[in-house]
């Protein structure tokens, strides 16, 4: 197989990874002296805050997906490759992907994150994560199916365990998610699921740390506490989940929950390639190290936007947030760069501007910060919807959204809870100790 690029007289960037920060640097490089080639192993964009909403039946993947080809269809010196990306050769500027090896002048890492399990192989089997499109649709699947099956048993044990679940981690996706869930057993599922006790449903949030969103302030934590409380949904601060087996969920402090679905939204990780860089490049949370610049540590033509880059500054002595305003302020200032290295300007500085954080536990419950301001209760979910709308691609896409939650509501429905492709639930089986031979 082969990429198959035209030649040009121009220096090609290739941008790997089609997220906020990859389409920021090839927006920025419209008819720019520069052949951009992005590589991406999906053909469109993920709109993945709303990720939780589809897993959840609130919307369809295609309101918050846009396919790259169309994002960029004018943009002549532009050109998409579906593949995936096995490595980087900085000495010869080659990327060795699934198509073949691809030439660069200038390189973008922009690959994002993946679910971070924390090494724990067991768990990361048999609990479901939520960072792509078909993860969303997996768990989608799995979350009615659990419903459709418990009709299919007179065991009630059975049914009490298909009906309870776990999200792990008590950041905006675990809290977005819980309230999600808390919405569909009230206004929802009781009507279409007649026959069953919904009183046998619970909903179990489990956070390591001692309170809620520990990005923003206690205020905020504590309402969406208080929200998800009166919603029905049982929190568990200061307690690390250490196992499950697909029936029962354990923590360090000894506390067992029973629930046949954990969805885990603990941890993130950089989606680092798995060859060409060295452990001296790859700092915490398997993020790669940049300079203010966002160029890689020891690469002069190598750059790591987004979730991907550790940037350590005064402000950030740990680095950025990873978070969507990140990737894109990335990706916006790399282009300005590289316009900047076409005229043989010095590069500028990268400088995060906080735009503040939010989250949404459910109708008329969010929290909102900017700087000194907090908002909760209406205003700030109207604020979380009116900034989520806004930074959808695609007028089609903002306009079903939009649609969506109107109906939603008014209507206390959530019109997409079909089961596309029937999930398999996993299992596992742990490898038997090899008993060394006698000599």
């Amino acid at each position: 197989m082969k990429a198959n690029l035209p030649i040009s007289d121009n220096p090609r960037v290739v941008i790997v990874g089609g997220g906020f920060g990859g389409i920021n640097v090839a927006n920025a490089l419209a008819d720019q002296p520069y052949q951009v080639v992005m590589l991406d192993r999906h053909n469109y964009h993920t709109f993945q805050p709303l990720l939780y909403q589809v897993a959840t039946g609130g919307l369809e993947p295609d309101s918050i997906a846009f396919p790259l080809r169309k994002m960029f269809g004018k943009q002549k010196n532009f050109h998409f490759r579906m593949t995936t990306v096995n490595g980087v050769d900085h000495e010869s500027k080659l990327v060795h992907t699934t198509l073949g090896p691809i030439e660069y002048d200038f390189l973008v890492l922009a690959t994002g994150s993946s679910t971070n399990f924390f090494g724990n192989e067991k768990i990361e089997k048999l609990s479901n994560g939520m960072k792509s499109v078909p993860e969303a649709l997996d768990l989608r699947s799995l979350i009615l199916q659990n419903f459709e099956q418990t009709h299919e048993t007179d065991d009630l044990s059975v049914r009490d365990l298909l009906m309870d679940f776990v999200i792990v981690g008590g950041g905006p996706t675990g809290v977005e998610t819980a309230g999600a869930l808390a919405e569909l057993k009230s206004h929802v599922l009781p009507h279409d699921y007649p026959e069953l006790d919904f009183n046998l449903m619970s909903i179990h949030l489990v956070e390591g740390g001692p309170r809620l969103l520990a990005g923003m302030s206690d205020q905020s934590s504590q309402d969406a506490l208080k929200d998800l409380e009166r919603m029905g949904v049982e929190v568990h601060l200061n307690s690390r989940v250490t196992d499950f087996d697909g029936e029962m969920v354990r923590t360090h402090d000894g506390l067992e929950l029973q629930a046949a679905t954990v969805i885990w939204a603990a941890g993130i990780k950089g989606n680092v390639p798995e060859e060409g860089l060295n452990k001296e490049q790859i700092a915490r949370g398997n993020r790669i190290k940049v300079d203010v610049y966002n160029r890689v540590q020891g690469m002069e033509n190598v750059f790591a936007i987004g979730d991907l880059a550790y940037m350590e500054t005064e402000d950030w002595p740990n680095g950025h947030p990873q978070v969507a305003p990140t990737a894109m302020q990335m990706g916006t200032q790399l282009g300005k760069n590289l316009k900047r290295i076409a005229k043989g300007a010095s590069l500028e500085k990268f400088e995060y501007f906080d735009k503040g954080s939010m989250a949404t536990i459910g109708r008329n419950k969010a929290v909102l910060e900017f700087r000194k301001l907090h908002m909760k209760g209406f205003p700030a979910w109207m604020g979380w919807m009116f900034v989520h709308i806004f930074y959808l691609i695609g007028f089609r896409n903002k306009a079903v959204v939009f649609v969506n939650w109107v109906w939603s509501y008014f209507t206390y429905d959530k019109g997409t809870r079909l089961i596309i492709r029937p999930f398999q639930r996993k299992t596992y089986h742990e490898e038997p100790e090899k008993v060394a031979e006698p000599v």
